[in-house]
């Protein structure tokens, strides 16, 4: 492993094994305990796309909530699980089957096409039209907006699921998906999420569906894999320190240094990120 595999597998805290039942155990006490210390919050919020990522997180932070509300032995904590389609969703039955595996205390729907269109209008009457993937970023930021909003509604936080697999490619959109409070399954990548489904009983066509981001129209569902050109299969493997093909390798080292500013706070004239 050369120094910039192991500075990147150092940052992004995979470890080779994992114990399942332990990292769930893990994310669950990180939110219970982040909820205790901040005793003003009473709520957790994610948005439920029926991928892989949002059905563990959604999972684990209903069970969180459950143990906060037996120890309490109150009903004050709530999981908010939002499904968020840009108007007819293509694999909504997906959502629908990861908020019944999930069975969150609440369960809504916010259909973020009018906003997105309507923002989208706006630019180009002010000369900016957009391409099909910045609009895709839009719909991102639109749905990252309104959970913040409910989560001010409910005194609540917003869960991100940022994985490793994904932050070492910065695979989503700054200030959009990007955007949370906490990030319970950051030093997990694919396969441990995957094995972390499989402990909690979830349907096996959840766990096995192909990732996507599904932000853009002129290619609907196209795969993760597709998009980064470096499967997940080398993105696990490079984060536990194998050896991967030299062009994987590649691909993955140039997401990673062309992506750096996705994992950094804005920038100021003390920071060495610019130099």
């Amino acid at each position: 492993m050369d120094s910039l595999q192991k500075q990147i597998v150092e940052e992004m805290m995979v470890t080779p094994e994992i114990n399942p039942q332990e990292e769930i155990r893990r994310s669950i006490d990180f939110m219970k305990s982040y909820l205790k210390k901040h005793s003003f919050l009473k709520s957790l919020v994610l948005g439920i796309s029926g991928g892989q990522d949002s059905t563990l997180l959604g999972k684990l932070a209903q069970m969180a909530i459950n143990e906060m509300n037996e120890e309490s032995g109150s009903a004050d904590y709530a999981f908010y699980a939002v499904r968020l389609p840009y108007g007819e969703q293509g694999d909504a039955e997906d959502a629908i089957d990861a908020v019944e595996f999930i069975d969150p205390t609440v369960s809504m729907t916010v259909n973020v096409q009018p906003a997105v269109d309507a923002s989208v209008e706006a630019l180009k009457k002010s000369g900016i039209e957009l391409s099909d993937f910045v609009k895709g970023n839009e719909k991102a930021r639109e749905r990252m907006k309104v959970q913040f909003a409910i989560a001010a509604m409910k005194d609540g936080i917003v869960l991100g699921t940022d994985h490793s697999a994904e932050a070492v490619t910065g695979f989503y959109t700054k200030y959009g998906d990007g955007a949370a409070d906490i990030v319970p399954l950051f030093r997990l990548n694919k396969r441990q999420g995957k094995k972390l489904l499989m402990e909690l009983g979830c349907p096996e066509h959840l766990y096995n569906k192909k990732p996507t981001a599904d932000l853009e129209e002129d290619r609907p569902q196209i795969p993760d894999e597709e998009a980064l050109g470096v499967t997940y299969d080398q993105l696990d493997d490079y984060l536990e320190g194998k050896e991967v093909p030299l062009e994987a390798k590649k691909a993955i080292e140039g997401h990673y240094l062309k992506t750096q500013h996705k994992r950094h706070l804005p920038v100021t004239v003390f920071d060495d990120f610019w130099k």
